[in-house]
């Protein structure tokens, strides 16, 4: 295990108490198709720069690595409530209600961010392939839990507030879950993390790893491990901190059944 992963797992496992957040405006809390490891395989080689911005008036690639530009280190500590519903997805199972919410002075659409989420929550390989559903609701409707898109020092505050330290190295760097919230950190919403980059996995699938991780914690799901080098990685494993070995996989089931390893 190299310094910088050491340095990573320590703090993953430092919980905060006692930490206070402001009450957020408008907030409420409450308590199969088969992936390719091949395609999605990280290394341990050195990670690949962030790319470069892109010239003016040229968009980034479709489905880039990262994001160029610099990350808003704080917000305004407000947030924009989605105003739209959505959907329902998944045919059986108990309905859990969402709002999504992106903090204003991060430089993000909430309407975007909706459909990130949607698209990862609503997919046949999450979790709604086995007895849950997922339907996102408009602000002002009751709901389970709020989706947050937060800059990293709202994104620490929110989660100490819960008991969860999301420092490495330092630094914000993890997202988390707490009561009724799931906390998604800008800085991995944008830049991904060093072994889905040097393995050039696409942002989109970090996205979707990330929002299935931390929605699995809001359905009772515990952390777990790599079952073995070049194996997926099963989506309760703490892939922001490293693969340790295995692929890249943002699903909880894999051919039509529950992928999991062994619990941390």
């Amino acid at each position: 295990m190299n310094a910088t992963r050491a340095i990573f797992l320590a703090a993953a496992g430092v919980i905060l108490t006692g930490l206070a957040l402001p009450k957020l405006a408008g907030d409420t809390d409450t308590a199969p198709v088969s992936v390719t490891p091949t395609s999605a395989v990280a290394t341990s080689a050195a990670p690949s720069p962030t790319p470069s911005p892109s010239p003016a008036g040229t968009p980034p690639p479709a489905d880039p690595i990262a994001l160029p530009g610099p990350v808003p280190a704080r917000g305004e500590g407000t947030f924009q409530y989605g105003t739209a519903g959505g959907p329902v997805f998944g045919r059986g199972g108990t309905v859990h209600r969402y709002r999504v919410a992106v903090e204003r002075g991060s430089n993000e659409d909430v309407t975007e961010f909706a459909v990130a989420v949607d698209k990862a929550l609503g997919d046949q390989r999450s979790w709604i392939a086995g007895g849950h559903r997922m339907q996102r609701v408009p602000d002002g409707q009751a709901h389970e839990f709020t989706v947050y898109l937060a800059t990293g020092e709202t994104a620490q505050r929110m989660c100490a507030a819960g008991g969860v330290n999301i420092q490495a190295g330092g630094r914000p760097y993890t997202s988390c879950r707490t009561s009724g919230r799931v906390i998604i950190n800008l800085d991995r919403w944008r830049l991904s993390i060093p072994d889905y980059t040097s393995a050039k996995v696409p942002l989109s699938v970090y996205r979707t790893y990330v929002v299935n991780h931390e929605v699995g914690h809001q359905l009772g799901r515990q952390h777990e491990l790599c079952p073995g080098a070049g194996r997926p990685a099963p989506v309760m494993m703490q892939q922001t901190l490293g693969l340790d070995g295995c692929a890249a996989n943002p699903w909880p089931y894999l051919n039509g059944r529950r992928y999991t390893g062994p619990l941390k």
